[in-house]
């Protein structure tokens, strides 16, 4: 593959869990040896925070993790779909908003929840069973507990971009057939 894998992760604001999912999938991409093949950015759905930093919290649990802290937020526009491979929402809010914005049903096509990816979680009839809880309005162990939903995730993540980008054949990252185990709900 001569052109990078391009992901995206988008939340409401980027300023929680799309940092955060940004973060912790760069570093398993670091720590894989793809760094050089894949582009990782973030998003919000919304325009509200942009230019701001992240979220003291997101700085906290990043920073607890080991993970680099550095963000500036931006708002995901429709223009961008033809500069990624795979968005990748956090919740089925954003999934459904971002399938919308999408010019193509190629680009709708991109769009995957990240729980989706996980091995601690199991096909759902209702996408809102894959979403990774907004913190925003808790306390710092909500914060803590996205981290490792987000944890969870992306190492499913990091196998089906690895598949993908081994194989060179540029489209969406499948989640893996049989990866999944039965979901518990977790409760706010």
């Amino acid at each position: 593959m001569t052109t990078r894998y391009r992901v995206c992760f988008v939340c409401t604001g980027n300023i929680c869990r799309s940092p955060i999912a940004e973060s912790v999938f760069r570093a398993r991409i670091a720590e894989d040896g793809l760094d050089g093949l894949v582009e990782i950015d973030s998003a919000g759905t919304g325009g509200w925070h942009e230019g701001d930093g992240a979220d003291p919290r997101t700085i906290a649990v990043l920073h607890a993790g080991g993970y680099p802290t550095a963000h500036t937020a931006r708002q995901f526009r429709a223009s961008w779909f033809a500069r990624r491979d795979l968005v990748v929402a956090l919740d089925a809010g954003h999934l459904r908003d971002l399938r919308r914005l999408a010019p193509t049903p190629e680009d709708a096509a991109k769009v995957r929840l990240l729980r989706s990816y996980s091995c601690r979680t199991g096909p759902a009839s209702d996408p809102a069973d894959l979403d990774v809880p907004d913190p925003y309005y808790g306390g710092f162990a909500g914060f803590e507990e996205c981290l490792e939903m987000i944890e969870t995730a992306c190492d499913g993540l990091l196998e089906a971009v690895r598949a993908e980008v081994t194989s060179g054949a540029p489209g969406p990252a499948e989640p893996r057939p049989g990866l999944h185990h039965p979901h518990h709900k977790e409760s706010a």
